[in-house]
Formats: C-alpha cells, sequence, structure tokens
C-alpha cells in the first residue's frame, strides 16, 4: 500500500493511463471511506450532495462551504490509504483565481486529485458563460501544474444535469477544458450509447467518466467499457442508498411499530470490527 502522498498521486494518475475501466466511488465520510477500502477498490472521490445532506444542507446551490468541504476531505484522506479525489464544486468561487486557490489548498489535504465544474451554483443562470468557464478551468490546470505531485485534474460540463439538454455545447465545452490542460472530462447526465460514445470521441485519447445511479441509464460496468469510458463514479448514490435505508427504517417503526428492517442487516461486529 501507499505510504506517502506522491506515491497516491502517481497511483491514481497510472489509473486512468491504463488499459481498461476502472470505479471510483463516493464516500461521504470517513467511516464510508474506510468501508468501501476494505472492500478493495483501488481510489475513492468525494460527494458534495452525500456530504451536504451529512450536514443537513441541500446539494448544487453553493451553501456548503470551502472550509467544510476540505474538513470533510481530510477526514476521508486521514481514514484510508487508498488515493482520494474530491468534488471540489466550482471552485467555491466565480473567479479563476479562486478556482486556482481552491486547488493548492485541495492539495494541502492530501488529496491526489479533484474536480472542477462550470455550474455556478445560481438558479437562475447556472451555467457559467464559455469562455469564463475555460478560463477557469485554465487556472485550475496552472495551479494543480505547481504542485510537486501530479494532482489528476477533472473538469466538468453541468449543462445536462442544470436543464440545458445541448450535447453540442456540452461536447464544445469538455473539448475547450481538454485543450486548456483538463485530465480527466466529465459530463454528469449522458443516458444513451450515443451520448456517451460522441463525447468520449470528442476528446480522446483523453479519459472519460461516467456517473452512474444517477439517472435512468442501465449501463453495466462492461457496457461502460466497450463505449471506452475509462472511469466510472457513482455520486451521492451511495450515500442516498444508505440513507435510503435509514429512512426506511424509521419509517417502519414510525408507522408499523414493528422492527423487521433489522433481520438481515450488516452486524454490529461486522461494522466495528472494520474500525479496530
Amino acid at each position: 500500500m501507499y505510504t506517502s502522498h506522491a506515491e497516491k498521486a502517481a497511483a491514481f494518475k497510472a489509473l486512468h493511463e491504463r488499459p481498461g475501466i476502472f470505479v471510483v466511488p463516493n464516500p461521504w465520510d470517513a467511516g464510508s471511506a474506510k468501508m468501501l477500502e476494505s472492500l478493495g477498490f483501488e481510489a475513492i472521490a468525494t460527494t458534495s450532495a452525500g456530504l451536504a445532506f451529512s450536514l443537513a444542507k441541500p446539494d448544487g446551490l453553493s451553501i456548503v462551504s470551502r472550509e467544510e468541504t476540505l474538513a470533510n476531505v481530510q477526514d476521508i484522506v486521514q481514514a484510508t490509504k487508498l488515493p482520494v479525489s474530491a468534488d471540489l464544486e466550482n471552485g467555491f468561487g466565480d473567479d479563476p483565481e479562486t478556482c486556482a486557490g481552491t486547488i493548492l489548498l485541495a492539495a494541502k489535504t492530501g488529496l491526489c486529485g479533484g474536480s472542477i465544474e462550470d455550474a455556478s451554483g445560481r438558479p437562475d443562470d447556472p451555467i457559467y458563460p464559455f469562455e469564463l468557464s475555460v478560463r477557469r478551468v485554465q487556472a485550475a490546470v496552472k495551479a494543480a501544474r505547481s504542485l510537486p505531485i501530479p494532482f489528476t485534474l477533472t473538469a466538468r460540463a453541468e449543462n445536462l444535469i442544470h436543464g440545458r439538454p445541448d450535447l453540442a455545447d456540452t461536447i464544445r465545452r469538455l473539448q475547450a477544458y481538454a485543450e486548456a490542460g483538463a485530465d480527466v472530462l466529465f459530463a454528469p447526465g449522458l443516458t444513451t450509447e450515443e451520448e456517451v460514445i460522441a463525447v468520449v470521441r470528442a476528446v480522446s485519447p483523453k479519459p472519460v467518466n461516467v456517473v452512474m445511479g444517477l439517472s435512468k441509464a442501465a449501463f453495466s460496468l462492461k457496457d461502460l467499457a466497450a463505449l471506452g469510458v475509462r472511469r466510472v463514479s457513482l455520486g451521492s448514490s451511495l450515500a442516498r442508498a444508505a440513507y435510503g435505508s435509514f429512512i426506511q427504517a424509521a419509517q417502519e417503526i414510525h408507522e408499523k411499530g414493528t422492527f423487521k428492517f433489522a433481520e438481515g442487516i450488516v452486524s454490529y461486529k461486522t461494522i466495528n470490527d472494520l474500525f479496530r
């Protein structure tokens, strides 16, 4: 297992360069990160939504602060020996300089990578203008390249999950982010084979991340590999699966006065032993 930040960062970079596909699941706290490590995953990435839910806040509105995000990242990095990437939302500011500063601060926590998205967090104007979006990625790339480790920067085009089903503009943005130096390209909201293939071909040979568990897309890992996808993330889906089971169990108790939810759940000893 890796013993230094540099080793973790190099290993994370290598995952994107080797043949084939890999999954980078998304924990929302130190405990879920440790659980994912125990299952044999090679790297993990944080989820802004999972963190927001744990803080009783909504996601996507720039309500969770950079300080809260980096504190959560620090807990996750310290809990696992795996390479960790982070959902850094829009860089926690509109201007390119803030994006660059966020990358530098993120690296200090021990992160091996992170993503910057072109969503503004403003419902009335959810996507940054094209030119500003490109300059933000350029600034993030410059900051990442100034680091002593190979920090893997992911650039996200958010049109498709913010009510702008414009695949042509999404691809235009991803191509520009690739030219700006982003290491991985990501457009959440792809739902068809044709859309995935179009994105993969548009930015080739740069690796593409596809998120699963957020839409009606029913791809398997084998399907995505055949389409040329290099990395698969899960966004908030694991957090929602956990919270969903919690809600259903509590509803059963409150509405029926029964406790059948406890049949077949993971034992106290199994989880407790994992953290020994």
